[in-house]
């Protein structure tokens, strides 16, 4: 079994770490990530952003998925409390569009996780 050396004066940990995300700024990043963290719902947003209207009512996006109306439905409410999509309601069907504000809700996700230099590559 090898013995440990003691650390010389000059080995120890050479300072302290940068501060980096508080508590809330990194829980309200992780719901950005956790809802784009899936593929469905990438997948998803995408069809809501290619729609010429620039809307999609739930009854059409379940076929190109291939899931039932509850699970798209489930889907869409975990992007809509990420802020990344807005839900209207019209009879019994919900229309989603993405939301204003989106593009800079994930940009900024991810500058302030990375910082604005993007870290090491």
């Amino acid at each position: 079994m090898p013995t440990a050396l003691p650390l010389a004066a000059t080995d120890a940990c050479c300072g302290t770490a940068a501060p980096g995300l508080d508590a809330g700024a990194a829980r309200d990043a992780a719901r950005t990530f956790k809802a784009l963290g899936d593929p469905t719902r990438v997948r998803l947003l995408s069809l809501i952003a290619a729609q010429e209207t620039g809307e999609a009512c739930v009854c059409d996006l379940t076929g190109p998925v291939g899931l039932s109306q509850p699970t798209v439905s489930h889907h869409m409410a975990t992007l809509a409390e990420a802020g990344l999509v807005t839900r209207e309601q019209r009879g019994r069907w919900a229309y989603f569009r993405v939301a204003p504000g989106a593009h800079d809700l994930v940009a900024g996700a991810l500058a302030a996780t990375l910082g604005t230099t993007g870290g090491a590559r």
